[in-house]
């Protein structure tokens, strides 16, 4: 065996969008020595629901056992995740982790798997960060074989579990997993134990207008307030999204502001469009499992419209081309 360096027991782009028109002809301190090797072992918990997938991604095997080194690593040899879906950590929440690492130590090891020389986090970026900022030279570990698919599912549980992600980085992670690992929603929905429905509805948070998106990573928006913003175009959700913000309306208030604004249409007319979004949102939902890609399709009263499939490179859209020839 190489090595490692390791000191044993003895931390959204979306890419191309395709469009296709419709209808339209134009913790305890780092590791002691006088705790046995046996006490250290750590065992990822099945946790009931979360990560029921990753049995099929990891081959069967969730639970450390002889292909999992326990143990403690310098910060040094330590790289962030690539698949880390966490895209900002609150300073002033590092700083109280800290605190605690200075005074618990590091309960929970990280969790890494070896790169090259060095070592990329899986899980525990947020523990990693926190430990350099209270002092510690190195940090108790686990280190895991796992393919990257499995990599940015593991990552995505444990930030889930924490509940530490806004509803957008879950929403980017899991499409992630769509994207890069050509995963169907069903597949992505049981690798993270969430239901189909639940991750496909979280997966059109990614359609809101970029400056909405930017407002729930800054929390001046919830899921809810961004959920009702939806059946609007780009430019009502932007003046809609500032209005809740600025009043800091409840996601009552907020979805009754959006029912507002189709008001002065008549009730028949009003009602046709809802029944008529409700099937735009299944018929979304059946292309992205079936194209296992985001799909958003946008139709006007006349039933014209453009459906723009996402994909982030030349082999997932050979791989949708596939599907929509079969």
């Amino acid at each position: 065996m190489r090595n490692s360096g390791l000191r044993t027991a003895t931390h959204i782009g979306i890419g191309c969008v395709l469009k296709v028109r419709i209808n339209d002809e134009s913790t305890k301190p780092s590791c002691p020595s006088n705790i046995a090797p046996r006490q250290r072992r750590e065992v990822v918990k099945r946790t009931k629901g979360l990560g029921r997938g990753l049995d099929a991604l990891l081959g069967g095997v969730t639970a450390t056992a002889d292909s999992t080194v326990p143990g403690a690593l310098p910060l040094a040899r330590l790289r962030p995740g690539k698949y880390q879906p966490r895209t900002k950590m609150n300073p002033e929440s590092l700083r109280e982790l800290a605190e605690s690492i200075k005074a618990q130590g590091i309960i929970q090891p990280v969790l890494v798997r070896a790169v090259g020389a060095d070592f990329e986090i899986i899980a525990g970026e947020r523990r990693v960060r926190a430990a350099a900022l209270a002092g510690l030279l190195e940090v108790p570990v686990i280190i895991k074989e796992v393919p990257d698919n499995a990599a940015l599912a593991m990552a995505l549980i444990e930030n889930i579990q924490r509940e530490d992600l806004n509803p957008l980085e879950e929403a980017h992670g899991v499409a992630r997993l769509i994207r890069e690992f050509q995963f169907t929603h069903e597949q992505a929905a049981h690798a993270i134990g969430r239901s189909r429905s639940a991750t496909s509805n979280l997966l059109r948070l990614i359609n809101l207008a970029a400056p909405v998106q930017q407002m729930v990573m800054e929390d001046k928006l919830d899921m809810g307030h961004a959920r009702a913003l939806l059946p609007l175009g780009a430019a009502q959700q932007i003046q809609f999204a500032n209005r809740i913000a600025a009043k800091h309306m409840s996601v009552r208030a907020a979805e009754a502001l959006v029912a507002r604004a189709d008001g002065a249409k008549p009730r028949k007319a009003s009602g046709k469009a809802r029944v008529r979004s409700r099937d735009i949102v299944r018929l979304e939902e059946e292309l992205a499992d079936s194209l296992g890609a985001v799909v958003e399709l946008q139709t006007n009263a006349r039933g014209k419209g453009v459906l723009m499939i996402q994909f982030s490179n030349l082999d997932q859209l050979d791989g949708i081309v596939t599907r929509l020839r079969r």
